[in-house]
């Protein structure tokens, strides 16, 4: 376990179509750090295992339930994913060739060999805005993680995500009855709002209690149908 002591070690720094992204040793733990702001590390994972698990209990009994996870990050929701055979096909949508690259063969490589090798996975590069609002596939959930929530983007442009616009275009990949969870830092009254207003129903947010701090949390809504 990395202590105040240690001195990260920069394992690789690249520079991306949104900026610098960084993975980083820091004592026993892998970091990501996107244009120098904190991502998330390989410390844990509970709130990215709840974030999967939430939105499959919030499912109805179908079979084979399709799932869009939006940003691989360290792996901990795609791992968990592949871990349960209710899931269907497992669609990860991530923007940084990088973290593709960490995962494959690279220093990440280590969580997410076993799941990456599931047949029910295909990872795209893209951006995840994009992907909602061209692709012609759909999903019975989707799982987001590309912010460290709502109210704090890693870029301007993620804003729109979280906007009526952007929950349409979540809307219009999520088969009727599917749901939508989102992973946020810290609880976002207004987000719930702004779910409710979009037509999502069952609105409501699972907190992750943490060690110092408030609470990581995931907002959960289901689409009507």
């Amino acid at each position: 376990m990395a202590t105040a002591y240690d001195t990260p070690q920069v394992l690789d720094r690249r520079e991306g179509p949104y900026g610098e992204v960084v993975l980083r040793r820091h004592g026993e733990l892998l970091q990501i750090i996107a244009n120098g702001c904190f991502l998330m590390d390989t410390s844990d994972g509970r709130s990215e295992r709840l974030l999967v698990d939430a939105a499959l209990d919030a499912l109805d009994s179908r079979p084979g339930p399709r799932v869009l996870i939006g940003g691989l990050g360290v792996g901990f929701s795609l791992a968990h994913a592949t871990g349960n055979p209710r899931w269907g096909r497992i669609t990860v949508v991530e923007r940084e060739r990088a973290v593709i690259d960490w995962h494959l063969g690279g220093p990440l490589s280590a969580l997410t060999r076993e799941a990456l090798s599931d047949p029910r996975v295909q990872v795209v590069e893209a951006d995840l805005i994009d992907y909602v609002n061209e692709t012609s596939a759909t999903f019975d959930a989707l799982c987001l993680d590309i912010d460290n929530g709502p109210d704090w983007t890693v870029t301007e442009a993620n804003e729109s995500l979280y906007s009526p616009a952007g929950l349409a275009s979540c809307t219009r990949v999520l088969a009727p009855g599917g749901v939508l969870a989102v992973w946020s830092a810290k609880p976002s009254p207004e987000f719930e709002g702004t779910l409710w207003n979009a037509g999502f129903q069952q609105v409501r947010t699972e907190e992750i209690p943490v060690a110092r701090g408030v609470p990581d949390v995931v907002h959960l809504g289901v689409r009507p149908g």
